[in-house]
């Protein structure tokens, strides 16, 4: 099918985005990568009467190290994500997680901004985002403002971005010293999207106890989230099988469970509870 009619406008500056966001409102759609934005417009899910094409903003592409944190400018394709050497020896969970991310022309087209700001439920970025304790920094008309990864997702398909408003940048704190990671996913063999992906990180103490974990859920929920009842049972356990496998126990219970025609409630929870540890085991098999 061929999308509705509409106006096409590249900016060069965030600045002059942010006017032309301002300018249109309602009918007005981001294109960054454009992987979901442009096959909804062919099926005419999504009509904007404006198409704003962030492509040519130039200084939203970058990863660089900066005052204790990893800066990534929110139009960082996948690609880029994957083969960095600096996020490899910093923060390897990003480039692992990147490698999970669709095939090789989705890699180099897609973007991290674009993805997070989408808030697809099975979408691969929110899971490390979240496992990271990232931070997402957004600019609109009232100026930029930082908002937790953990406050970032609000419901399927929808952002704690208030109108008007354009994902600039990610921010990821440097992992502490014998932090491991790991980033586990079963794939939807069509899409490649994530019928359940979970990203683990746990930091353990020279005697191998766990001081402190976070673990980032994709696929099973309307949003993606963190299982902060998992991670409180594994703080300050040894993390061998048995109490991984405890503590893995709750990370879907209380919460509505997507169900569809590839995995039911019951299955897709029974896969998060053993992706869950698997993830966790292997995050901390990399600590030691």
């Amino acid at each position: 099918m061929f999308p509705a009619n509409f106006e096409y406008v590249a900016p060069k500056t965030l600045a002059e985005a942010v006017a032309l966001v301002a300018q249109h409102g309602d009918g007005a759609k981001l294109l960054a990568g454009g992987h979901s934005l442009v096959p909804a417009m062919k099926l005419r899910l999504a009509q904007p009467r404006v198409l704003i094409d962030l492509g040519r903003v130039a200084d939203l592409s970058y990863i660089r190290e900066e005052g204790g944190q990893i800066q990534i400018g929110a139009m960082t394709t996948h690609y880029q994500l994957e083969s960095s050497s600096l996020l490899r020896s910093r923060c390897p969970l990003l480039p692992e997680t990147a490698a999970h991310i669709g095939d090789t022309q989705v890699r180099n087209k897609g973007t991290i901004g674009g993805s997070l700001a989408h808030a697809d439920s099975a979408a691969d970025w929110p899971a490390a985002i979240l496992a990271l304790g990232a931070e997402i920094v957004a600019v609109g008309p009232a100026g930029e403002r930082v908002i937790a990864a953990d406050k970032f997702f609000v419901d399927m398909l929808t952002t704690a971005l208030r109108p008007g408003e354009i994902v600039r940048e990610i921010r990821v704190p440097i992992p502490a010293p014998r932090t491991g990671h790991a980033y586990l996913k079963v794939r939807q063999p069509a899409s490649g999207f994530a019928v359940v992906g979970v990203a683990a990180t746990v930091t353990l103490a020279a005697d191998g106890t766990c001081t402190s974990a976070a673990v980032g859920i994709t696929g099973v929920g309307p949003k993606p989230y963190r299982a902060s009842a998992v991670e409180a049972k594994l703080k300050s356990s040894k993390l061998d099988a048995a109490s991984v496998t405890v503590a893995a126990a709750e990370v879907a219970k209380g919460l509505d469970v997507n169900s569809d025609l590839y995995a039911s409630a019951e299955y897709r929870a029974h896969l998060a509870q053993v992706y869950t540890r698997r993830a966790i085991l292997a995050a901390a098999g990399r600590v030691r």
